[in-house]
């Protein structure tokens, strides 16, 4: 039973992670790029452009990181590529011409849809069923309806809170898969970036 609980609140953790590294690479990569871009008549443009992309790098490993700890799917490392020799022109050039740099930034970015399908999901998924199991105990206090039935005695409340636990068990299975489902999400990713 405690491994059990453990094991939600660890998909809860995840589910939020997932979200919030969503709306952080969305939030990053697009007003860098589009920084980098606009100021590229510039002499800063390029070179923000190339640190950006650099970062693609630890992102992607961080990702395979939270994933082995939430999910316990291990993804093999990528190739941490070298820096080129020369001057600053001639690094800014191979990162930007950098495919993977790109696949990556795609892919992070996309986990935008997907923190926020989380959120939504798990909220309905742990939040709920806890809310329906829980929330009959303040009946005296509250007006509460169950499907548009009033819950305005014991049996009725001892009714929703049963729903509720029977929820909380069914839904630990689904939110079980779900946080699966996003573990591929993250394989897929370094698949499609090792080509």
């Amino acid at each position: 039973m405690k491994r059990a609980i453990m094991r939600n609140v660890q998909n809860v953790i995840f589910l939020l992670f997932t979200f919030g590294s969503g709306v952080f690479y969305f939030c990053f990569y697009l007003s860098s790029i589009v920084l980098g871009l606009a100021l590229s008549f510039t002499v800063v443009g390029i070179p923000l452009l190339t640190n950006v992309l650099r970062t693609t790098q630890t992102f992607v490993q961080y990702e395979r990181i939270q994933t082995k700890i939430y999910t316990d799917i291990s993804i093999e490392p990528l190739t941490t590529s070298q820096r080129v020799k020369g001057n600053q022109w001639m690094q800014a050039k191979a990162e930007l011409m950098n495919r993977k740099n790109w696949i990556s930034v795609y892919w992070l970015m996309q986990k935008f849809v997907l923190g926020c399908i989380c959120l939504v999901i798990g909220v309905l998924i742990y939040i709920g069923p806890v809310l329906f199991a829980f929330g009959p105990l303040l009946y005296p206090y509250l007006e509460l309806y169950f499907f548009g039935i009033a819950v305005d005695s014991g049996l009725k409340a001892l009714q929703m809170m049963s729903v509720g636990f029977i929820l909380m068990i069914g839904c630990s299975k689904l939110g079980n898969g779900l946080v699966q489902v996003i573990g591929g999400y993250t394989r897929l990713m370094f698949k499609a970036i090792r080509g």
